[in-house]
């Protein structure tokens, strides 16, 4: 667990994360959950199935817990759709919603993983004067040329996302006070990918144990 002050933040593996602030919980691309604690608010990048898992967001879900999606999830209860660019507030805590996209990661000859017409996202979560950027599926993009945040959640993995040293680039363009690695260890990368951005990172960086 990474604690800031009165942010605390877990990785729960991949690219999925839990945020207690201000006696709220907010859950990122939950997938592969054990279980969990009744969300406030959780917060999907895009649609593919390790990002938005519906059976994971109903582990967590509440009546009245608040859902900021991106893409095409196909969930119930209280959703609500945000593109790049746009923002939301709950609660006290604003949410920014950065693109997040590939320029040189492809399916296949000129068909990127993640369009960036799809309008899939990274999220910034500002919250007691931090900023949280978790930065999506993405490549190492312009957008990030603007983005400020304390914290940055980063994928690492590679062939789908930024590797570790593209990521490593994105630190230097955000310039935070603290990174952490994520999209390793159960689709692609591993623990070498964060150790990786680790040493190639000229902020402090935390790898974080699952669930710890």
């Amino acid at each position: 667990m990474l604690e800031i002050e009165d942010v605390k933040i877990t990785w729960l593996g991949h690219a999925s994360f839990k945020i207690n602030v201000n006696d709220k919980i907010i859950y990122l691309d939950p997938f592969k959950l054990d279980g969990g604690d009744q969300a406030d608010l959780i917060l999907i990048t895009h649609d593919h199935f390790d990002h938005c898992s519906p059976e994971d967001v109903q582990k967590i879900q509440k009546e009245d817990t608040l859902i900021i999606y991106a893409g095409e999830c196909k969930l119930t209860g209280n959703t609500i759709l945000i593109k790049p660019g746009e923002e939301k507030e709950f609660e006290g805590i604003k949410i920014m919603a950065v693109p997040a996209y590939n320029v040189n990661k492809f399916r296949e000859e000129n068909v990127p993983y993640h369009p960036k017409e799809s309008n899939f996202v990274g999220f910034i979560i500002e919250v007691n004067g931090k900023r949280i950027y978790h930065a999506g599926d993405t490549d190492l993009i312009p957008e990030m040329d603007v983005v400020t945040a304390d914290v940055v959640l980063l994928p690492v993995g590679g062939k789908y996302t930024m590797d570790s040293r593209e990521a490593a680039e994105a630190v230097k363009k955000i310039n935070p006070s603290i990174a952490v690695p994520m999209h390793w260890g159960e689709i692609v990368g591993d623990e070498n990918s964060a150790k990786d951005f680790s040493r190639l990172c000229d902020c402090e960086v935390r790898i974080l144990g699952k669930g710890e």
